[in-house]
């Protein structure tokens, strides 16, 4: 079984342990494979990769690649957000995600805090929670067609804070409609989805993303999962992994094992 995850941030973006540090802390914790992804630029964010420091990035990947290639395989990834846009050409493969919404040009990242998100919800919706899912789902619905993506970020990342602050029920018509609706048009493109840990790990979740129902629609199409840490730091670079193969093999939900199975199935 190889052991590994694809999508890792460091200090290049908001991560907290440098590229080696991830590279060094997935070696001792046994994994054989690991992708580095700094978020892509997006005007005026801090916790994106600055457009100037890209060149740095991927020299420094080039060197870990090579430092420790008898002991683990490094890739070179970008998280490559649906709002920014990049070389797709400089790495050996791509996470696509979206962040955001942009109600009446007032743009707001969905992933910052519970109050935020409720406090925008009430002042740009209206109040209306279920308002903001559907715009949510529409733009996540446009990700690979934006990004031409490998992997499928944290799909439903609009839930990250529900289990401190209920805004809306996922099981509401209108949920469930916007989020099909985006599912379904994804699953027509190559990309697969992430089997997300990392909002775990930071402390919002007990769960990963996506929800199980969501799951279960993703293996009755026959698409595979990858299974990701989205690790902002060292400590936590393989966090979950081994338990979320071990469910995964419990429902019968299959997962991709390696990078090179990986793009052999979203780039063939």
């Amino acid at each position: 079984m190889i052991l590994g995850t694809y999508h890792c941030h460091t200090e290049f973006c908001d991560g907290k342990s440098t590229a080696e540090e991830m590279v060094l802390a997935a070696i001792a914790a046994g994994a054989e494979e690991i992708g580095i992804t700094p978020h892509s630029p997006v005007s005026a964010e801090d916790w994106c990769i600055a457009r100037e420091k890209i060149k740095k990035y991927l020299a420094e990947a080039d060197r870990l690649k090579k430092k420790y290639s008898d002991k683990i395989r490094v890739y070179t990834g970008i998280e490559y957000d649906a709002l920014s846009r990049v070389n797709r050409d400089d790495y050996d493969f791509i996470i696509g995600s979206s962040h955001s919404v942009v109600p009446d040009g007032n743009r707001f990242w969905v992933d910052l805090s519970a109050s935020e998100v409720r406090g925008n919800v009430n002042k740009y919706y209206h109040s209306d929670p279920y308002s903001y899912v559907e715009e949510y789902f529409d733009r996540v619905s446009n990700v690979y067609e934006i990004t031409k993506c490998d992997i499928i970020a944290h799909f439903d990342l609009v839930t990250k804070f529900l289990e401190v602050d209920p805004l809306f029920d996922t099981e509401h018509p209108r949920y469930v409609a916007a989020r099909d609706k985006a599912l379904d048009k994804l699953l027509q493109s190559p990309a697969i989805f992430e089997v997300n840990t990392g909002a775990i790990s930071r402390g919002y979740r007990t769960t990963p993303y996506p929800e199980d129902t969501v799951l279960r629609r993703i293996a009755e199409s026959g698409k595979p999962v990858v299974i990701n840490s989205d690790s902002h730091s060292k400590e936590t670079v393989l966090f979950g992994i081994r338990e979320e193969m071990e469910r995964l093999d419990s429902l019968g939900i299959k997962y991709v094992k390696t990078m090179e199975e990986l793009l052999s199935f979203t780039r063939k």
